[in-house]
């Protein structure tokens, strides 16, 4: 779970989470602001079967509202996390 983040328009917001899958290696974390149309990869590099993934993202959000972001990772066979993690965004 990633917790509500507050910020402004035009600013950068740093997120960052945790992503594992047990006995599979996470082979890139996926990003989307449409709830699921579209996502925006980021490979992982040099993770392994048995760790943790530590990812962060930079975000700036172009104007005030209130958005939602969800987050899910891959695994090295291409099958994306069941129920992606999903945080809100309120920007003033």
């Amino acid at each position: 779970m990633i917790p509500p983040v507050q910020g402004a328009a035009g600013q950068v917001l740093h997120l960052k989470g945790t992503a594992y899958d047990f006995g599979h290696r996470i082979a890139a974390i996926q990003f989307s602001l449409d709830e699921g149309e579209h996502w925006t990869t980021r490979p992982t590099e040099g993770t392994s079967d048995y760790q943790n993934v530590v990812w962060t993202l930079d975000f700036t959000p172009p104007r005030a509202g209130t958005y939602r972001m969800h987050v899910r990772s891959v695994n090295e066979r291409g099958e994306a996390s069941p129920q992606p993690a999903l945080v809100e965004f309120d920007i003033r």
